[in-house]
């Protein structure tokens, strides 16, 4: 395997989560990017921010982090993103404010120069429910490399989504990745099943199903705290998870494809993959917040965690 750092782009929403306990900055392809670069790659956030106090704010929060802040938009006449969570049983619930600054991303030369040296980029179905976005992330994504990882981060956010969006989003996607809960909601939306169950032996179904229709390599379906599936063409694997004192949930999806990316990248097998994407999904979870404090020597216990498990 090759540890060699990579360029890795977090492509769309960039908001602040209002939780009950007070905002945190947010956002799926954000959430990713922090922790990819944490992982030892260049993480680069690709989304847009507003010319008022939050988006100022949501600079200074990110500023001591090592995500690259230097692609970021920055839109006069829009707002920056914004969402109330309220957590039920240390679940999520979201209401989206908009339309925001990325709702309104541009392809720009800077960002095609962008795409064209990422090896991997991850976005989901929420920053393409206006058009202006959609477009500009699907722009993004024909610009990549024909060997850029694209990882479809599914994340479904009623009402911003439908079978078309995912249909065409799978088209691009390398890799994707979502939850028990979704996939059902997935296979009825492309109209591949009706009622398919999220199982363990439906999962597996449901994501071979989706290997065979759509140029994918590899499918994750993460279980909460029952842990993960992955499929690939040739094999699949699955993990049962790691106990976890959960503060809150929100981000652990997103360490998890962080971690899952940085592995497949380096081209380490399924085992490996899903025993890095547990460890860092359940560390996220046991803290407050999407992009906790990592110390040095919490990476590397946690590095060292992976590398015990995957050679017992």
């Amino acid at each position: 395997m090759s540890d060699e750092p990579k360029l890795i782009v977090g492509l769309g929403e960039l908001l602040w989560d209002l939780l009950p306990g007070g905002k945190q900055l947010g956002g799926a392809p954000a959430n990713f990017t922090v922790m990819s670069a944490r992982l030892g790659n260049r993480g680069v956030i690709a989304s847009s921010l507003g010319r008022d106090a939050l988006g100022d704010e949501a600079r200074a929060y990110l500023a001591p982090l090592p995500a690259d802040l230097s692609r970021l938009q920055m839109d006069q006449d829009h707002a920056t993103g914004s969402v109330s969570v309220t957590l039920h049983d240390g679940q999520a619930e979201y209401v989206f404010r908009r339309p925001v600054a990325w709702d309104f991303l541009a392809c720009t030369p800077v960002w095609r120069a962008l795409a064209q040296s990422a090896d991997a980029v991850c976005f989901g179905t929420l920053a393409q429910r206006h058009e202006v976005s959609r477009e500009a992330i699907r722009s993004f994504l024909a610009a990549t490399r024909e060997d850029c990882v694209r990882v479809f981060d599914v994340n479904l956010r009623k009402p911003f989504y439908d079978g078309r969006m995912i249909g065409d989003s799978l088209q691009q996607a390398t890799l994707l990745k979502m939850n028990e809960i979704e996939m059902p909601i997935v296979m009825s939306l492309l109209g591949l099943a009706e009622n398919s169950g999220s199982d363990e032996a439906a999962l597996l179904q449901s994501a071979r199903l989706l290997l065979e229709r759509f140029p994918l390599k590899l499918v994750c379906v993460t279980m909460g705290s029952q842990g993960s599936l992955l499929a690939a063409r040739e094999a699949h694997h699955r993990h049962h998870g790691i106990a976890t004192v959960v503060a809150d949930t929100v981000g652990a999806g997103d360490a998890f494809t962080a971690a899952l990316v940085c592995f497949y990248l380096r081209g380490a097998p399924l085992a490996v993959l899903n025993e890095a994407g547990n460890r860092w999904g359940s560390w996220v979870a046991s803290q407050r917040g999407a992009m906790p404090a990592l110390s040095a020597e919490m990476r590397e216990a946690i590095e060292a965690q992976i590398l015990q498990a995957t050679v017992q």
